[in-house]
């Protein structure tokens, strides 16, 4: 029972990666704090996991995007559970096109969530973490913030921004016992693509490549309250990533074909 006595919040709890996370949580001891604008779905999810581990699964209804109501759920968060222990910043969405069609709300809301969302949820937790000295904070990036695609270019560029933040905040946290972790898994079999790539081709070119949200939620779970720097699924998509940060112009001119099949 890993995680015994820990309370952790979960940023898109509603479904895919959030929800399988939830319940590896509560198998592992823990007590799951879920977090989605949908609050009929975090309700069902809840009382799944109550009835099923015996244990108490609070959920607050958060759009991420709403700054000022980040800083005041978190504040309730701590108010009715007295410490948040780890903070799984898990929430945000992606729109595959080219930048000449995308849409400008969708790149501003592509921005509010993945990354000024997910600042906002970790600063709140931060204080408290500081003061108990312990915690840990794990970002749900992406491959696509290792490796840029066309027609991902705001999408990767914001998960480019997750790692970044993230990779800052460990050093600054350095001389504390808060752990700093970031997942970077490639393409996930959950609602993502029904917004992403709302035309159904990178689906099916990508399906038997797919990762299963139990899969990633049990590799986090493995991380939690452990050093581990980053979390890279799958095994062979991130040695791609790290082979095209040394040869870029290699594999933008070979990978052009297949970088376009979205």
């Amino acid at each position: 029972m890993k995680l015994n006595g820990k309370n952790v919040v979960i940023t898109g709890a509603s479904s895919g990666v959030g929800e399988a996370l939830a319940f590896k949580v509560a198998e592992s001891g823990g007590t799951p704090i879920l977090l989605a604008r949908n609050v009929e779905k975090l309700q069902q999810i809840s009382q799944t996991i109550e009835q099923k581990y015996l244990l108490h699964c609070p959920f607050y209804q958060l759009d991420v995007q709403d700054l000022e109501k980040v800083n005041q759920t978190f504040r309730t968060i701590i108010e009715d559970t007295g410490t948040i222990h780890v903070l799984a910043n898990n929430a945000g969405f992606g729109v595959f096109d080219e930048v000449i069609d995308i849409n400008l709300t969708e790149m501003k809301d592509m921005f509010e969530v993945n990354v000024f969302g997910l600042i906002a949820c970790t600063k709140a937790v931060l204080p408290s973490m500081i003061e108990q000295n312990e915690g840990h904070i794990i970002n749900v990036a992406s491959q696509a913030g290792k490796i840029a695609t066309p027609k991902s270019s705001v999408y990767s560029a914001s998960k480019h921004a997750v790692l970044g933040f993230t990779n800052s905040l460990r050093m600054e946290l350095r001389d504390t016992n808060i752990f700093v972790t970031a997942v970077n898994p490639g393409p996930i079999a959950t609602g993502f693509f029904d917004i992403a790539d709302k035309s159904g081709n990178y689906k099916k070119s990508v399906e038997r490549f797919m990762l299963e949200p139990d899969f990633v939620a049990e590799k986090i779970i493995d991380a939690m309250f452990t050093p581990k720097r980053e979390i890279n699924l799958p095994g062979w998509m991130n040695a791609a990533s790290k082979f095209s940060q040394v040869f870029p112009e290699f594999v933008e001119k070979v990978g052009g074909k297949a970088f376009y099949k979205k």
